[in-house]
C-alpha cells in the first residue's frame, strides 16, 4: 500500500460544496497530526472561491482545479476526498483507482447510486493493492451511536432481535444545480440519505440483509418546486423493514418534514436480555435489562474527548478522518470498506424498488 513520502499526508478535495468544505475544516483541526489540504477541484466557481477563502484563512496555500483529472495529474496529493454529487462518484472513483499514481480515497456516501456501479468500483479496487478506499458512513462514529454499538458488541443486550431507527428531520438542503431533487442523480432518498441507517442496522444485527419491504411517498416537500420543467421525485417519508439472515429485523421510520423534533435520530436495539437506545443530538444513551426492568434503566451522556470539531455531524466526520489517516499511516484496511458501502446501497435500492413494486424485494434480486 502506498504511503506518504514525507511526514505530512497531502490531501486533495474533489467537490468543495457544503460537505467538501466540511472536510476541509475537519482536516484543519487535524493539522497537528501531520495533514494538509494542498489542492481542491470543482467546476463550480462560487464553491471554489468559498473553499479557497477558507483555506487562506488557515494559511494553507492550495492549488485550484476545475476538474478531478487535473488534480490527479498534478501529482500533488497522497489522499483524495470525494464529496461531489452522488451521480458523479462512479466515474471519479474509477479515474482515481485507475490513475498511475496511487491515491488513497475517502468517498462520501453513498458509494455510488447503483449496485452495478458499486460492483465496478470494487472490482477495479481489488487490482490496486497500493491504495485504500474508505466509504463515508460516519454515523457509526457519533458518540451515542458508538456507545450503543459497543454495548451491543459487549453482549450487554444479548442476541439482537430488533433494531428500530427513527430519523425525523428537516427537508433536503438546496445543493448546487439542485442535483439532489431527483432520483436519477441521488439514487433516491433511501439510498442518498438512508444508507447511513442501513449500515447501522447491519452493524447492530451482526448479519447480512435478506429482503426488504418499504412504503413511502412524496407527501409534503418539494411539490411546488420546478427545475427545467421537472418536479422533484424524491420521497420525503418512508417506513422500511429489513430482514437479516440471523432472524433479526430492522425498521427505519423516516420523515423529512419533522422539524419539530427534539432529536433528529432515535435508535433502539433490543436483544433477548436487554434494550439500548441512542439519541442524537441529545447525545444520550439509555440501556437496561429485562431482569432489572424500568427501574434499572441506566442513562448516560455519550462524549468523546478526541473530537476537536463537532461540525455538521456531531464530531463523527472528525473521527472518520482520524480512522482514515490511521489506516493510511499504519497500512491497514479501511474502517468502513467498499463492501460496507455496497451493502448499504443495495438495501436502499431494494427499498426504493419495494415502494415502486409494492412488494418485498430480496437483496439477491438487486445484487444480480
Amino acid at each position: 500500500m502506498a504511503t506518504a513520502a514525507s511526514g505530512t499526508v497531502k490531501y486533495g478535495i474533489v467537490g468543495v460544496g457544503m460537505m467538501g468544505r466540511e472536510h476541509l475544516i475537519n482536516l484543519y483541526h487535524l493539522r497537528s497530526e501531520g495533514v494538509a489540504v494542498v489542492a481542491i477541484a470543482d467546476p463550480h466557481v462560487p464553491s471554489q472561491k468559498l473553499a479557497l477563502d477558507l483555506a487562506h484563512s488557515y494559511n494553507w496555500p492550495i492549488k485550484v482545479f476545475a476538474g478531478h483529472k487535473e488534480l490527479l495529474d498534478s501529482l500533488l496529493c497522497d489522499a483524495v476526498v470525494v464529496s461531489t454529487p452522488n451521480m458523479t462518484h462512479h466515474h471519479i472513483l474509477m479515474d482515481i483507482i485507475n490513475h498511475p499514481k496511487p491515491h488513497h480515497v475517502l468517498v462520501e456516501k453513498p458509494l455510488c447510486t447503483t449496485v452495478a456501479h458499486c460492483k465496478e468500483v470494487i472490482e477495479a479496487a481489488t487490482k490496486r493493492q497500493d491504495i485504500l478506499v474508505q466509504v463515508g458512513l460516519e454515523y457509526r462514529y457519533m458518540p451515542p451511536v458508538a456507545k450503543l454499538i459497543n454495548l451491543v458488541k459487549g453482549g450487554s443486550l444479548g442476541q439482537v432481535k430488533m433494531v428500530a431507527i427513527r430519523e425525523h428531520r428537516f427537508p433536503f438542503l438546496i445543493k448546487v444545480n439542485n442535483w439532489n431533487r431527483f432520483n436519477v442523480n441521488s439514487g433516491g432518498t433511501l439510498v442518498e440519505k438512508c444508507c447511513h441507517f442501513f449500515d447501522l442496522m447491519r452493524l447492530f444485527a451482526g448479519a447480512n440483509p435478506l429482503r426488504v419491504m418499504a412504503s413511502g411517498a412524496i407527501d409534503v416537500n418539494h411539490k411546488d418546486e420546478i427545475y427545467d420543467g421537472k418536479v422533484p421525485d424524491i420521497i420525503d417519508n418512508a417506513y422500511v423493514i429489513v430482514e437479516f439472515d440471523n432472524g433479526s429485523r430492522g425498521m427505519l421510520d423516516l420523515c423529512m418534514f419533522a422539524e419539530g423534533s427534539k432529536n433528529e435520530q432515535e435508535i433502539s436495539v433490543v436483544g433477548d436480555i436487554g434494550k439500548g437506545e441512542a439519541f442524537v443530538p441529545e447525545s444520550i444513551v439509555r440501556y437496561g435489562t429485562r431482569v432489572a426492568g424500568r427501574d434499572g434503566v441506566n442513562t448516560l451522556k455519550a462524549e468523546n474527548d478526541q473530537i476537536k470539531y463537532d461540525g455538521l455531524h456531531h464530531g463523527s466526520s472528525y473521527l472518520e478522518h482520524m480512522h482514515f489517516l490511521s489506516a493510511i499511516r499504519d497500512e491497514q484496511g479501511p474502517a468502513v470498506d467498499l463492501h460496507d458501502g455496497l451493502v448499504s446501497v443495495a438495501i436502499g435500492v431494494a427499498a426504493q424498488l419495494s415502494i415502486e413494486k409494492g412488494r418485498f424485494v430480496t437483496i439477491e434480486e438487486v445484487m444480480n
